[in-house]
């Protein structure tokens, strides 16, 4: 403000306090749950056979290779997590929580996996063998119980009700040094990640690192809103992107394996993939969305729903699909045999199907990679391919129709991203039963608009956008 002082003018400046917004104090969060936080050890008794159990233990199952140094679970002792032979015990830390006070400890699966041992470790210095009621892998939740009264718990708090940009708070065992605290912000919510498909993530940027595997997120009501799990890292170490469990998933799955020992997830049984704007364009489609269909399971209840390959799931039960990874969390917390609908894009057409969720399956897809001395070129793509042998097929798991790629040039095909050893299935609507109907169909490709073409590469079938010049 000015003040008028004699001939003069003064400029005074008064800064109200209340005016500037003040940053958060979690001394009352911590003194009321930190009690309620635990650390856990486990011990694992030798065996020769998993001589790699820690690099398998800090990979989400399933992961691309290429995505593997990125992504790590964040469970080890300081030193790295054992001794990394297969002659002695094997001894690991992690963080985990009490949420009941008769004794339920929440947990990841990764950190108790394959333990012969666990350890629940009170901040008040008691130590009590926790056993294993069950866990889960595909949501990385465990539930232990230990033999104790009247325990501190926390408060189960409601992930859906976040905001991004939230203060929230961890607390575990980093590296081993128990009780320590962190805070940030919530960056991001329903974050799918590589390996966790059944779990929309919430991203944020609070200091996690190896030993906090396990531990609570907390809200700024000082309740728990989720299980710290994951990290994006390149160096092992913390990088600004943390992804925790949302409590919702966690309690259904707590419940289930309460009741019956195990979790079961409801599936559709597809494999999707986003909507890229060049594969909006090739399905007439004004914007990119939803969850295109890429691979339908013999015997699932997609295959008797009719789906078929190149529909695009743009709703399930009334909620939106915006992106691929919004659909496996809503099927997978979906009650087993409950109906279900879906809406759907099958070549311009809006359609509804209605179908039971079914139960998800244990057994995984494995294909290997092969090739064929075979060539036969086709220079509008520039790309070479063959007719799949019958030892081809059983290896690549492909039943009928398709064509294998053995090389690709410049042109058409490498821009679309098309590489050796994928297998050619359909192009646009036309399915590829063998190289003579592949040269027809590519022949016949018009200029200048893009064109959906389906390949199978090591197991995992994908659209992909290919466009010819005009």
């Amino acid at each position: 403000m000015f003040k008028k002082l004699g001939c003069g003018i003064v400029l005074v400046f008064l800064f109200n306090q209340t005016s500037f917004a003040q940053l958060p104090d979690f001394t009352e969060m911590v003194k009321v749950n930190g009690v309620a936080v635990v650390n856990i050890s486990t011990t694992q008794k030798a065996k020769p056979e998993v001589a790699d159990v820690q690099k398998q233990q800090q990979m989400p199952e399933g992961m691309p290779p290429e995505m593997e140094e990125l992504f790590k679970h964040f469970f080890n002792n300081p030193d790295g997590g054992g001794n990394g032979g297969g002659d002695s015990d094997t001894q690991s830390l992690g963080s985990g929580f009490v949420i009941s006070k008769d004794g339920y400890v929440l947990t990841n699966h990764h950190v108790v996996k394959d333990a012969d041992e666990i350890i629940v470790k009170f901040s008040d210095r008691r130590e009590l063998v926790a056993k294993l009621i069950g866990s889960d892998a595909r949501t990385d939740v465990a539930v232990l119980k230990v033999d104790a009264t009247d325990l501190p718990a926390v408060t189960i708090g409601d992930p859906n009700k976040l905001q991004v940009g939230e203060w929230v708070l961890a607390i575990g065992s980093p590296f081993g040094f128990e009780q320590s605290v962190t805070a940030g912000i919530v960056s991001a919510k329903g974050r799918s990640l590589p390996g966790g498909n059944y779990v929309p993530f919430i991203q944020t940027d609070v200091a996690i690192n190896p030993g906090n595997s396990g531990g609570p997120l907390f809200n700024m009501d000082g309740k728990v809103v989720g299980i710290n799990s994951q990290i994006y890292s390149r160096t092992g170490g913390f990088m600004g992107l943390s992804f925790s469990i949302p409590m919702d998933v966690v309690m259904n799955v707590v419940e289930q394996i309460k009741t019956s020992g195990k979790a079961a997830h409801g599936w559709l049984g597809v494999q999707i993939q986003d909507v890229t704007r060049e594969l909006a364009e090739s399905f007439g489609m004004k914007k990119p969305q939803g969850a295109l269909v890429s691979k339908i399971i013999p015997g699932s209840p997609a295959e008797k729903a009719q789906l078929q390959i190149g529909d695009i799931i743009t709703e399930f039960n009334g909620q939106a699909i915006e992106n691929s990874g919004d659909l496996p969390p809503m099927v997978g917390m979906t009650p087993i045999n409950d109906k279900a609908t879906l809406k759907i894009l099958r070549q311009g057409d809006e359609k509804t199907v209605n179908f039971n969720i079914g139960l998800l399956p244990d057994q995984v897809d494995k294909v290997a990679a092969n090739k064929t001395e075979k060539a036969k070129p086709t220079n509008r793509l520039g790309v070479t391919v063959t007719d799949l042998t019958a030892e081809e097929r059983e290896a690549l798991q492909v039943s009928k129709g398709g064509v294998l790629v053995q090389e690709v040039g410049k042109g058409v095909a490498k821009n679309a991203g098309i590489q050796p050893g994928d297998v050619i299935l359909r192009m646009g609507n036309n399915v590829i039963n063998d190289t003579e109907a592949f040269e027809k169909i590519a022949k016949n490709l018009p200029a200048g608009k893009s064109v959906a073409v389906l390949v199978q590469r090591r197991g995992s079938p994908a659209f992909l956008a290919l466009k010819i010049d005009k």
